[in-house]
């Protein structure tokens, strides 16, 4: 009997210990405020090579609840749709919060989207190259009624651009260890096309365009650091 609750003694120890651990470990320190704070407003160029700003359409709007939702993740979003002499719009979402730890993600297009009673399929985790290093991206496109969305976005976490999932869960993990919360961004370019394949091909040119058009310091923050 003694035995068995020396045991029980122990177990509870090591319980209390690892629940120590785990609280110790929690990170307290929020990159974003060690950092300059974005604007989105002025960090994203009115015109982007041959596109300018189209203030006739916005991106779709996001219902009550989901809007309540987004703005307990983030600190600042903007929304435009830019146009270029052919008359091709092209809309762009950028999000930006300063608390993206476990708790506080990104709000993915997968979900966001589904959210609003789009039909999201054909997500694809891809590459973008660009004159400062290959860009993580996903592609995907969300359907309602007779709108069809061809879709482009990435997420950075930190300092890093990452693909949604299981790499942002790491990146998340890896500030986590050194007791820090990182802040991030998510950037969608989409557009309205049922040839997906030109859409994504025009939305590429676009956001090198974009990327050129930044100076060198808002691209890493929008973009993370490029490695090649």
């Amino acid at each position: 009997m003694r035995s068995i609750d020396r045991r029980k003694v122990i177990i509870g120890l090591l319980m209390c210990a690892g629940a120590g651990l785990a609280w110790a470990m929690k990170p307290t320190q929020k990159l974003a405020d060690s950092r300059e704070k974005p604007v989105l407003e002025t960090m994203i160029p009115q015109q982007i090579g041959d596109w300018k700003i189209d203030t006739s359409i916005v991106p779709i709007e996001p219902s009550p609840d989901v809007k309540a939702q987004l703005d307990k993740i983030y600190n600042q979003t903007l929304s435009r749709t830019y146009m270029n002499p052919a008359g091709q719009r092209i809309m762009l979402s950028i999000a930006y919060g300063g608390d993206q730890s476990d708790s506080m993600q990104v709000h993915l297009p997968e979900v966001c989207y589904a959210a609003q009673g789009f039909e999201v399929s054909d997500s694809v985790a891809g590459t973008l190259p660009t004159q400062y290093g290959e860009l993580p991206v996903k592609r995907l496109v969300a359907t309602q009624d007779n709108r069809n969305e061809p879709i482009t976005y990435w997420v950075v976490i930190g300092d890093t651009a990452v693909l949604s999932g299981t790499k942002q869960k790491f990146a998340q993990l890896g500030y986590g260890l050194t007791g820090k919360v990182p802040d991030g961004f998510l950037v969608r370019v989409s557009s309205i096309d049922r040839d997906r394949q030109a859409a994504y091909q025009q939305q590429e040119e676009f956001i090198k365009a974009m990327l050129d058009a930044m100076n060198e310091k808002d691209r890493a923050r929008l973009a993370g650091r490029f490695d090649a």
